[in-house]
């Protein structure tokens, strides 16, 4: 096994330079129920796995020893079994017997908005004084997938289709297997974002483009939640 560095390089939601403060600003602000990300801790050989839960984010000791990474009770004798442990989606908890399970890896090497720089460097001021912007670095936010239900523009059917969201660009699918894209929506050119009671679906909300308005509704009203709550929060970033 290579050196303490070399291993925490390999996972993708590593990220260096952010502390617990910083962590939990990005986790609250752009994550949902199940984001997470590894982060250096102030112990010494102590890395630290940051959790956002429904109204706060819990911070879990990870060790890299000699013997490999580890977490709770397990011993991963590799970066990638330790990342493949996280694949799975596992649940977490701690003191409070509260669980969650960790559903969204929050990646590091991606670029979005200034406004998230923003967001750090406010986190940071409380702690240490005034931050350059410079000393910033730059992480993946409000990335989702799933699926979702969209009535057809000509037919006014409604069928399943897997939805995909990176930075400003809204993509749909047949399937989740699927490579390519029924459709690709770019969010700068979306006018709105909203709630919808006009077509008698439940958990509805409408993107409204100058050429088309799309009708969409989710499983739950905690998914069409996060998925208006992403997509507004595009919609301002875009604009500034």
């Amino acid at each position: 096994m290579g050196s303490l560095e070399e291993i925490i390089e390999k996972i993708e939601w590593y990220h260096p330079g952010v502390n617990r403060h910083v962590a939990e600003s990005i986790l609250m602000t752009n994550g949902t129920d199940g984001t997470y990300l590894m982060r250096p801790s102030s112990k010494e050989r102590e890395f630290a796995l940051s959790v956002r839960t429904k109204d706060a984010v819990k911070h879990y000791p990870v060790y890299c020893e000699s013997d490999g990474i580890k977490f709770g009770m397990a011993t991963f004798n590799t970066s990638e079994e330790f990342v493949k442990h996280f694949e799975n989606q596992p649940l977490i908890g701690g003191e409070s017997g509260v669980l969650t399970v960790l559903k969204y890896p929050y990646p590091r090497d991606v670029e979005e908005h200034d406004t998230y720089d923003q967001v750090h460097v406010h986190a940071e001021f409380g702690m240490h004084g005034r931050q350059s912007t410079n000393s910033v670095p730059n992480f993946e936010v409000g990335t989702k997938e799933g699926y979702l239900t969209k009535q057809g523009d000509i037919f006014k059917s409604w069928k399943t289709r897997w939805f995909v969201l990176r930075k400003t660009d809204l993509k749909y699918f047949k399937d989740s297997t699927d490579k390519q894209p029924i459709r690709s929506l770019d969010l700068m050119e979306c006018k709105e974002c909203e709630k919808d009671d006009t077509k008698g679906k439940s958990n509805c909300f409408r993107l409204v483009f100058p050429w088309r308005t799309f009708y969409i509704y989710a499983a739950s009203d905690q998914e069409a939640s996060e998925w208006m709550n992403i997509i507004k929060w595009k919609l301002v970033s875009s604009k500034n």
